[in-house]
């Protein structure tokens, strides 16, 4: 069980406890160009396939990287990582949900350009 407390979570902002069927390992054991793994943050991936990692299946996501214009940090590649997501708890202080977003493949797995869909995809769903 978890407790959180909502009340200063307002309107147009969204708590969040998730699962994601990402490798264990970050993916040190399926790509031998990941000497990082799961510690340093690679790995990730989520229903919604971002783009904006840095690293995917053990490879630098530089292809087509597009920087952001108010984020010297952030931007999107060419590449996008995605994986099933299970949405334990989102909330704020009006409203709550728990939702399923399953993949039709299992596991973490690389997508392109707009086949990501998503927030940087012309063909978002």
């Amino acid at each position: 069980t978890f407790d959180v407390d909502v009340s200063n979570i307002g309107c147009g902002l969204n708590g969040a406890l998730y699962f994601v069927s990402m490798d264990l390992d970050g993916g040190l054991s399926r790509f031998p160009g990941n000497k990082a793994g799961a510690k340093y943050g690679t790995g990730y991936c989520d229903a919604q396939c971002p783009r904006d990692i840095k690293f995917i299946n053990g490879e630098a996501n530089v292809e087509g990287w597009s920087g952001s214009t108010n984020d010297p940090n952030a931007g999107a590649g060419r590449y996008g990582t995605c994986c099933s997501e299970m949405d334990i708890w989102e909330a704020n202080n009006m409203a709550t949900a728990y939702t399923p977003h399953p993949c039709t493949i299992i596991g973490q797995s690389r997508c392109e350009g707009d086949s990501c869909g998503g927030t940087y995809s012309n063909d978002r769903y």
